[in-house]
């Protein structure tokens, strides 16, 4: 089975904002290479080393679940007015 990796780097990334404390600070608790591709698209500092955590950018900080592309975050964003 093939996965959609845009989809599951956008669900990475909207688990980091749900789980950040520190202003951005989260655990990288995550695949090696989603993080590596995370950190390419300038979204995390540096996974590599040996902190245990990463920061979120304030582009990454932008991508939270509330604004996600994906259809559940989307369909829970909406106001009960709009319907769906």
């Amino acid at each position: 089975m093939e996965y959609d990796q845009r989809k599951i780097e956008e669900v990475v990334v909207a688990l980091l904002g749900a789980l950040e404390f520190e202003n951005g600070r989260v655990w990288k608790r995550f695949d090696f290479e989603i993080m590596d591709a995370l950190h390419e698209k300038g979204l995390i500092t540096d996974p590599r080393g040996r902190h245990e955590s990463v920061y979120l950018t304030d582009e990454g900080k932008v991508l939270d679940w509330r604004r996600s592309t994906l259809p559940l975050a989307t369909a829970a964003a909406r106001r009960p007015d709009e319907g769906g």
